[in-house]
């Protein structure tokens, strides 16, 4: 009796083992079986936000079940990021990353309410984009030269909106500020719609915008566009002379967006999210939405994501230091 109950004591522990160690696997293989929440860690109405309900729509197409969005804005981002940072690990939690929430805000916030880094796992990019420029359409701002003479002549009295301290937004004023020797007072709000509102009232009285978030108003001639901040000029606004070509030499700032999943989410379903996502940036539907506001469309994979992140950690953490600014 007492042989055959260490047997089956052994054989029980066994299968124990075997059905715990197969669990993850089979959930894997099984993903996903129910709704996906994507967190956008900003307003609607951004670029952020027009983006994830894009590729959302893609993801719930492919996967077969319903991908939704949930704006959690604040604190640049970093709000909607721990949330994901520290949501379970089982793939129904994801989050549209930018790279000011990866590479600028460590240098810029003095405390991090988790690390970009290490707490997020990269899925992929989806699309990058320049930032344009933009003032009300009767500013006397015409050039960017003229912005500087301006600024030159009433230091501190002109400023700027951003989306939200640590964007790539508020960074690429203080990048201008820094290269153009000029003093602009930062007003930070809480996404880009408000601060595009006030911006066409006239409360403020610039803003380096993401362009999809602006392109609409610029087109409607509700915005005055002055210049791009790529290296080259915007595919989407090839008319308009960038910030360098203005005469700020050095001057380069863009951004990107891609899809993370908590740190240890499984690799079958990075993959699996990756492989949906790849085929939904390749829709006629999503490249004409993406293309129309301003997007440039570029999957990529996890690992080509986390290089690319690994690339602009150092480089925005010295230009945030060069700056001297800090979150608000």
């Amino acid at each position: 009796m007492k042989l055959i109950s260490r047997k089956a004591f052994i054989f029980s522990a066994c299968v124990l083992a075997c059905t715990q160690w197969s669990a993850p696997v089979l959930a894997a293989d099984e993903y996903p079986s129910k709704p996906i929440r994507l967190i956008c860690p900003f307003p609607p109405g951004g670029a952020v936000d027009i983006a994830s309900r894009a590729i959302a729509q893609e993801l719930s197409k492919n996967l077969g079940q319903p991908v939704t969005v949930d704006n959690r804005p604040g604190a640049g981002g970093n709000i909607g990021g721990a949330e994901t940072a520290h949501a379970q690990t089982d793939g129904y939690t994801i989050m549209l990353t930018t790279s000011g929430i990866q590479a600028i805000n460590p240098a810029l916030y003095a405390k991090m309410p988790f690390n970009p880094s290490k707490d997020l796992a990269p899925i992929g990019t989806i699309v990058s984009m320049n930032n344009v420029l933009v003032v009300p359409t009767n500013s006397k701002i015409h050039s960017v030269q003229e912005l500087i003479a301006m600024a030159k002549a009433a230091p501190g009295e002109l400023n700027y909106a951003s989306s939200g301290s640590g964007t790539s937004i508020h960074m690429s004023g203080e990048m201008f500020k820094s290269l153009a020797k000029v003093d602009l007072v930062h007003i930070p709000y809480k996404g880009s719609s408000p601060a595009l509102t006030d911006l066409m009232g006239g409360q403020v009285m610039m803003m380096f915008d993401n362009i999809p978030s602006s392109m609409p108003f610029i087109k409607s001639g509700k915005l005055r566009a002055i210049a791009t901040t790529g290296s080259k000029r915007d595919p989407f606004l090839p008319d308009l002379p960038t910030i360098a070509e203005s005469g700020v030499t050095g001057y380069e700032a863009g951004v990107w967006f891609g899809l993370v999943a908590p740190a240890g989410t499984p690799k079958k379903i990075i993959a699996k999210l990756n492989a949906e996502m790849l085929k939904g940036l390749k829709s006629p539907d999503f490249v004409r939405r993406m293309n129309e506001s301003g997007y440039i469309v570029n999957g990529s994979s996890p690992e080509q994501m986390e290089e690319l992140d690994r690339i602009d950690v150092p480089r925005w953490g010295a230009i945030v230091k060069a700056s001297g600014a800090r979150a608000d």
